[in-house]
């Protein structure tokens, strides 16, 4: 989970057998990102939903909030 201005953005990240990292996310339709270690795959991941939703005005995200939870 991460801010995007202002915005949570829930990603799912998983490890394929490559060895590589793939995010993707329930909240952003289109969400796709792949990178070598989890830190490479988030900050693409944020790149990725920052042009999504310049491109598709219309999503909506829940705004953050002062507590949130975070799987370990």
């Amino acid at each position: 989970m991460f801010n995007v201005d202002e915005r949570v953005v829930r990603i799912h990240i998983e490890k394929l057998p490559e060895g590589v990292y793939l995010a993707t996310s329930d909240d952003v339709q289109g969400l796709v990102a792949q990178g070598r270690t989890i830190a490479e795959t988030l900050e693409i991941a944020r790149d990725v939903v920052r042009k999504l939703i310049e491109a598709q005005s219309d999503i909506q995200l829940p705004q953050a909030s002062e507590s949130f939870d975070v799987l370990v």
